[in-house]
Formats: C-alpha cells, structure tokens, sequence
C-alpha cells in the first residue's frame, strides 16, 4: 500500500493535483530523461492519479522533483488523463501557489525545471502568478486540411510550450452550452491533422487544438476553446494555448512586444499575456490567479481492481 501527499488547486477552472510525496524514484539528472522515465515505467502511476475514481479526465497532474540546476526552485512533470505534457502554464501558476501554500516559497521570482525547458514564475503578493515561459513560435501559417463531416478547415501550427493547431474561422459560436459540439468538432480536426500528417517539424503530434472568437468580456481581446490531448476542454484560457497565440500573433505583427493581451476563456476566466524577445525568438510571459482547494493523502492499494484507474473511457 503507498500513500501519496498532494495539494489540489485551480487556475481560472482547470484543476492542477500536485504530488508532494510519495511518487516513484527517478533517480536525478535532466527533467527531460527523468520525464521519460516517469512515461516509459511509471505510467500506472500517471493513471492511479489523474483518472477515475481518484481523479477526471479534465485533471492535470504536477510530480513536485528536486531540480538538478540549484538554483531552480522545482522541477516538475506535468501529467493528464492521456500522457505526460512538456509544459503547462495554468499548472506551472498551480504549482507555484502549492509551493506559497506550503510555506516554501516566498514572493518572488523563481525558476522551475519542466521538460519543456526552464521557465520564471514569479509570486507577487497577494498570489497572481506571472510565468515566463519558453520560447514560443510558429511553423506553418493556413494549413488547409480536409475533415471528414465539417468541410476544409484552416488553421496555424505553432508551439508554446505544447503543439497546437489555432482556428479562428471555425463558424463556432464559443460558449459553455456548447461544449459537446465544441469538443466534437475539435476531435475531428485533430483526427484529420493525424490523417493527413500535419505535425512539428520533427514529426512532434499536434495533439491541442484551439478556437478562437470574439471575448464576452469587454476588455478581453478574444475568447477561445482549447481541447486537450485526451478529449477533456482547459476551463482556462490555457497557459501554452496563449502562448502559441502570442507567437501568432507576433508572427503576423499584430501586437508589439510588452503589449498586454488579455485571453478569455470558454467558462470567462483570463489570463493577461506579453511577449519579448530574445533574439528572433518570442518569449511569451503569461499572468493568472490559481487557488488551494483541497491538501489530502491518496492511496494506492494494489488489491484494489481499479488501483490504476480508469483510462480510455472518453477516448
């Protein structure tokens, strides 16, 4: 029997569980190898914590590490319903709130290791959390595809942390009664970008699909619906998502660097976004709110038939 600590929050609506002890030994080294190692041997685990009937399919999992660069705060491997995930930045704002809640960090600013890459968060007071995530861009602009049942789609491909395909002339109406037919039409975007092999440069699946359209708050500039690489929708406007929005809309020279862009998403909660740069390269910086809803022990009992969890249900 193993009992896990963890600290439960959300970000905008999407929930990020943070394991704090009792996760598997991955020895040290970059976050990058011990990711893959946590994919490759531990993906019981993965399952146990996100899945039912510990968790959802809309849960996204944080294994709190020791970083190898001291002078990282964290390392952390995020983790969803389907796999694990390079970056994630309503997770990363999660995370940092859990490490306040706990009383290990300060306001301030603070590195953490993510396979992705090494990014800044910084606490201010009163918990607003600013990620500075890694360098973000695009690598195609229209790329138009044939779905089966919806008609030729047009969208981008870029990169914020995690693969997206960004549609803004979809002939959706962006609200919250329309999730089902939302996340239909997203899973057959992402099923014909599969078919007619649209990825990243090297071969990386674009496996998040994202909507945009016109905010219902006034002072947001767009709204939009990301679906997930396990068929569950971010309740954020999406950390990564915004990023790749940024890159976006940098590449087409629609918004300067430092301007604000304020992301709304499908249930209303926002994220403020900027970029600089680095070089050529897009720096985008992501600004939102997260909040400890639950500290608990978890436990995994292998005589338990559904000790692992429930996995594949909605996929």
């Amino acid at each position: 029997m193993v009992k896990l600590g963890v600290i439960d929050s959300h970000t905008g609506g999407e929930p990020t569980r943070v394991v704090i002890s009792g996760g598997p030994d991955l020895g040290m080294g970059p976050i990058s190898e011990r990711a893959q190692r946590f994919r490759t041997r531990h993906d019981p685990f993965r399952s146990a914590i996100v899945n039912e009937p510990r968790g959802s399919d809309v849960l996204v999992g944080a294994l709190l590490l020791e970083p190898e660069d001291p002078t990282c705060t964290a390392a952390v491997i995020f983790f969803n319903n389907a796999s694990t995930l390079g970056m994630c930045g309503h997770g990363t704002i999660g995370l940092i709130e859990t490490l306040s809640f706990l009383g290990r960090i300060a306001p301030g600013e603070h590195r953490i290791e993510t396979p992705a890459g090494t990014v800044m968060a910084r606490l201010y007071p009163g918990g607003m959390v600013a990620v500075r995530n890694v360098p973000s861009y695009r690598t195609i602009k229209d790329v138009k595809i044939e779905v089966p049942g919806i008609g030729p789609v047009l969208g981008d491909v870029a990169y914020g942390g995690n693969w997206f395909f960004l549609i803004s002339s979809h002939g959706q109406s962006l609200t919250l009664d329309r999730v089902e037919a939302l996340t239909e039409y997203t899973w057959r975007v992402r099923q014909a970008l599969s078919a007619n092999r649209v990825t990243g440069p090297n071969g990386q699946e674009v496996d998040h699909i994202e909507l945009f359209g016109p905010p219902e708050d006034p002072q947001a500039h767009s709204r939009n619906f990301v679906l997930c690489p396990g068929k569950a929708y971010d309740r954020s406007p999406c950390g990564t998502g915004t990023s790749a929005k940024l890159a976006c809309l940098h590449a087409d020279g629609k918004l300067a660097v430092g301007d604000t862009w304020r992301q709304e998403s499908i249930t209303g909660s926002v994220f403020e976004g900027s970029f600089e740069l680095d070089g050529d390269a897009c720096i985008p910086t992501i600004k939102g709110r997260a909040w400890i809803i639950a500290e608990s022990t978890l436990v995994l009992d292998p005589s338990d038939p559904l000790c692992w969890g429930l996995s594949g249900t909605s996929r």
